[in-house]
């Protein structure tokens, strides 16, 4: 038997990555191949099983599974009868029926929605130096003391925020140090030495939360929520090329032609970017969901988290409402969605409803792993491991064992009650709709801040790609405050009279807006300035309003 070796060796090749896939085999020292048994926290912690579920103080943990499993019931089948007889009577307005013959189809229109970025309101101000701006964003929250030397010890001199701000601006506009130098008074070498000792992933993210934070307490803050007493977030990608061959870049002829790229990914909440990572182009979104809103670390926490279709998959629903996350995507064929509803009767008991089950819940399956989908809830609780590791083992795995299908089976139950509301509520589909355009919003902030060099990344490892990234985040947070604590003020000296009507126009007016903040230019970051006189901004504002 003639054996031809090459294609032996491409056969070996493809069979070890369907086992690695599969997790079948496994490779104990590496993050994403080891087992999945080593993702989970460990038999010995597990044995006071009790006592973690309630200091992670999660109900759906602490409950009998046969209690969830009664409630979903009775939420699951009252949506399926009451959003039929909804559609039958012609009291869902969003959808609409088309009728060919005996056969019923229907259709859900997406309404355009206006742009959300650079308000007139904040053309009418004068222009604002970025280093003027994140000045007086740190007389007002102090993000400049998050700057610490990585030398602990070592204490900074006033003089040296001048740099700090200088490397942060050098990195956030993808200009560059050498080029910052060249249009600025501060020297390249000192914009190096501040960058090596102050812009660690650590010090960035914590001068951004000192930022959201800051946000928050404000007063207009609040008339930024989609919906009353309701913080609505969003997350989305962000594609950006690469100009070097680092370890995450990946080709995607779709965004990048022949040339590789990163996505970053960023957590938007009431129009302030909180949290942002940077992965592979390759990698799916929906793996980190649930990474991305647990680890924000700002005082701004969601309720509600929309996504697109890119953003869905097999496991989130679940994970997002065990962690008292109301997950509300947006997908892109809603229709298509609607074959994988389930119900707890049989299907014969659905067949004369538009919107009817296409499979039956599988109750004792669950019921039978809930001990095992426990431990692996526990784990992402506890992160015992990369969050996103797991949830891409359980959403894509090819070997389906009964724990993985009883977790599928559970997220099904939650996704079909959530798609039955979506269809049944326009104001529902309207607030995703503009929780996702307000991410869209940032990333257009984000696109005028990092704008040099084509925004192309020109570094050399996914470390310094999350600096740079967090730097303009850091630009963008400044923005968003300084708008922010302008229309807060303006609400705070309007006519009480008039509050309401004015209320109502700032609603609309988002705080996403740079044309009045000159991002380019010469930098003169050493030069001491005059505090912005805010009561001639608020002034000028005013008069905006009553014309």
């Amino acid at each position: 038997m003639d054996i031809r070796t090459n294609r032996y060796e491409f056969l070996v090749y493809s069979l070890l990555r369907q086992s690695l896939d599969s997790g079948d085999v496994y490779i104990r020292d590496s993050v994403g191949f080891q087992s999945f048994e080593d993702d989970l926290i460990d038999d010995k912690q597990w044995e006071n099983k009790d006592q973690i579920i309630q200091e992670l103080n999660l109900p759906i943990l602490s409950k009998p599974i046969e209690d969830t499993l009664v409630k979903l019931k009775e939420e699951l089948e009252t949506l399926l009868v009451t959003v039929n007889q909804r559609i039958k009577k012609g009291e869902n307005e969003g959808i609409k029926l088309v009728s060919s013959g005996t056969n019923i189809s229907w259709t859900l229109p997406y309404k355009k929605q206006e742009d959300t970025t650079n308000h007139p309101l904040f053309a009418n101000l004068p222009q604002i130096e970025i280093r003027e701006l994140l000045s007086f964003v740190d007389s007002h929250c102090g993000f400049m003391s998050s700057f610490i030397h990585q030398m602990g010890r070592y204490l900074k001199s006033e003089s040296e925020d001048d740099h700090i701000v200088g490397a942060v601006i050098a990195l956030a506009t993808n200009k560059g140090l050498f080029k910052m130098a060249q249009s600025s008074d501060i020297t390249y070498q000192t914009l190096f030495s501040a960058t090596k000792s102050y812009l660690t992933a650590e010090n960035l993210h914590n001068a951004n939360d000192k930022i959201s934070n800051a946000l928050f307490k404000l007063s207009a803050f609040t008339h930024f929520n989609i919906a009353e007493d309701t913080i609505h977030s969003s997350s989305d990608g962000q594609k950006v090329e690469t100009q070097k061959d680092t370890i995450n870049a990946r080709h995607s002829p779709k965004y990048f032609g022949l040339s590789k790229g990163v996505s970053g990914y960023t957590l938007v909440a009431n129009n302030v970017p909180i949290n942002a990572k940077i992965i592979g182009a390759n990698e799916h979104e929906s793996h980190f969901v649930f990474d991305i809103l647990y680890n924000n670390t700002s005082d701004i926490q969601s309720n509600l988290h929309s996504v697109d279709t890119h953003g869905t998959n097999k496991v989130n629903f679940l994970i997002l409402h065990t962690f008292l996350y109301v997950f509300a995507p947006r997908y892109k064929d809603i229709r298509a969605q609607t074959e994988t509803l389930c119900g707890f009767e049989d299907l014969a008991h659905y067949k004369d409803m538009l919107l009817k089950p296409s499979k039956r819940i599988r109750e004792q399956c669950i019921i039978t792993e809930w001990p095992n989908i426990q431990r692996i809830l526990v784990s992402l609780g506890l992160k015992s491991t990369t969050q996103s590791v797991i949830i891409g083992k359980l959403s894509s795995y090819a070997r389906k064992n009964s724990t993985k299908r009883a977790m599928w089976e559970l997220d099904n139950i939650y996704k079909s009650i959530y798609i039955l509301k979506y269809i049944d509520n326009m104001t529902l589909r309207q607030n995703v709709q503009k929780a996702l355009n307000r991410g869209e919003a940032y990333h257009q902030l984000h696109r005028a801040i990092f704008h040099e060099n084509a925004g192309k990344f020109r570094v050399d490892t996914e470390k310094e790609q999350h600096i740079w990234n967090e730097c303009s985040r850091l630009i963008g947070n400044a923005i968003i405050f300084y708008n922010t604590f302008l229309l807060s003020k303006l609400l705070e000296q309007i006519d009480l009279t008039k509050k309401f009507e004015i209320i109502e126009r700032l609603k609309r007016v988002s705080p996403i807006a740079w044309q009045h903040v000159n991002l380019g230019g010469r930098f003169n970051l050493t030069e001491q300035k005059e505090p912005l006189a805010i009561d001639l901004l608020i002034n000028q504002l005013n008069d905006f309003l009553a014309n």
